[in-house]
Order: structure tokens, then C-alpha cells, then sequence
């Protein structure tokens, strides 16, 4: 874990499960309890963070339409299907959306999914696969780069999404968490988040959790800033992405 995240001192602790009853206990649906902030503070770096949202995701589409126009030939000249990857994601509170990507598979990638469960590199309710026969010759550099994220800030314009936060799931994976994993949804998903650069797919899923729940927790503007910060050489490095 880089170091720059969090101080020694504030490594992620075990995170606290409380029932809708306020008794603590990972047999019942519990919410993560947030730390360290009051209610009007955590109220008020939300406003902000959502005003930076709308800010810096409405400054890159215009700047990256050209990017985008790009992409979207290069997908087209490369293999047959729709240039977006639209699927359905669980958002904050459990709530379904459509979620945007430039599509980096091949057009029935989903169909083919079921034939390689059983090669699944990263356990949990996750699949990854480091050589995805589906990934297309454009997709490996798109995601190499995260570029086929990019069309995500559609989603954080439209306050589906935050640029930080957990990942949004899958349904199917959501509905295998456990009452300690569903403390992900508590926030806003983003498009980058504490386990995105801190190495992405190369962390196990329980890992990956227990970094997210840490966001949760310690949810705050500052957080939220560094993390941005931080994504820019996470991405540029490639580290975990494939």
C-alpha cells in the first residue's frame, strides 16, 4: 500500500458491521458505520466532491471529444458491434444503472463467459482473466491505458457515479456478497477508487474490499483529492490492468 494514501496510523482496521437493530453482527445485513466525522462534515464534503465531480467530468468530455471520435473508428475498423459496452451495475443503496464503456471484447463477450469460468484468476465473486480470449487487438490498448473507461463520466454527470468510489458491481456479484462486502454499496461507485491505484487486478478481492470499506469509513474531500492525484501514475504505469 502506497504510503501517500494514509499514515501508518490509519491503515484500514477491521470495519465495523452494525443490523438495522444497531447490534453489531455479520449474520445480519449491516451498513458500514462511517468514523472520524461529523454527519454536517461528511454532508458537506459530499457537496463538494459531487461539485468537482460535475466540474472535472464535464471539462474532460469537452476536452476529449477528439479522443473519444478516435476511439470510437478504431473500435468499429477492428471487429463487428456496437462502439459502448452498456451493462447493468448496482450503484449506492443497491440501485441498478446503466453503466458506459468504450467496448474492449469481442460483441458476444457475455455469452462466452460462461465457458471460462473455470480459468477465473481472481476469486470472490469477480472473474479476470490476464489472456481473455474475448479482449479484442483495440480493447488490449484501451484497457491497458483505462481508456475504455472513459466514457464513465457520462455516468458521473449523471450522478449515477463519483470520479472516486468503490467500482460498481454486477447484480450476479452483489447478490453473492456478504454482509460485510454489501458495505460497498454505502457510497457513491466511482470511476477510480483506493484499490484502483493501489494495483487494481493484481489485489485479491478481499483485499480490494477492505480498501473500499476503508473509503467508506474515511470518506472525506482530502481523500477524495489525493486519490485523483494518484490515478494519474496508476494509470500511466498500467500496473493491474488487463
Amino acid at each position: 500500500m502506497k504510503s501517500s494514501i494514509y499514515t501508518k496510523s490509519e491503515q484500514p482496521p477491521e470495519l465495523e458491521l452494525v443490523s438495522t437493530s444497531g447490534a453489531a453482527s455479520a449474520r445480519h445485513t449491516g451498513q458500514v458505520r462511517p468514523q472520524g466525522a461529523s454527519l454536517p462534515r461528511r454532508r458537506g464534503a459530499q457537496a463538494a466532491q459531487r461539485a468537482l465531480d460535475v466540474l472535472i467530468a464535464g471539462a474532460l468530455l469537452l476536452v476529449l471529444l477528439p479522443l473519444f471520435a478516435l476511439i470510437a473508428l478504431l473500435i468499429r475498423l477492428d471487429t463487428p458491434g456496437p462502439v459502448l459496452f452498456i451493462q447493468r451495475r448496482v450503484g449506492q443503496g443497491g440501485a441498478e444503472f446503466p453503466f458506459f464503456k468504450f467496448r474492449s471484447m469481442v460483441h458476444d463477450a457475455e455469452a462466452r463467459r460462461r465457458a471460462l469460468e473455470a480459468l477465473n484468476e481472481r476469486g470472490g465473486p469477480v472473474f479476470k482473466m490476464r489472456q481473455d480470449p474475448r479482449i479484442t487487438r483495440v480493447g488490449r490498448v484501451l484497457r491497458r491505458c483505462s481508456l475504455d473507461e472513459l466514457p464513465q463520466l457520462l455516468n458521473v454527470l449523471r450522478g449515477e457515479m463519483s470520479l472516486v468510489g468503490p467500482r460498481p458491481a454486477l447484480p450476479g456479484e452483489v447478490a453473492q456478497y456478504t454482509p460485510r462486502q454489501r458495505g460497498r454499496l454505502a457510497v457513491t461507485p466511482g470511476v477510480t477508487g483506493l484499490w484502483q491505484v493501489s494495483g487494481r487486478a493484481e489485489l485479491d478481492f478481499e483485499r480490494a474490499v477492505e480498501l473500499d470499506l476503508f473509503y467508506v469509513q474515511h470518506q472525506s474531500l482530502a481523500l477524495y483529492l489525493r486519490i485523483l492525484c494518484l490515478t494519474v501514475p496508476a494509470v500511466l504505469s498500467g500496473r493491474g490492468a488487463y
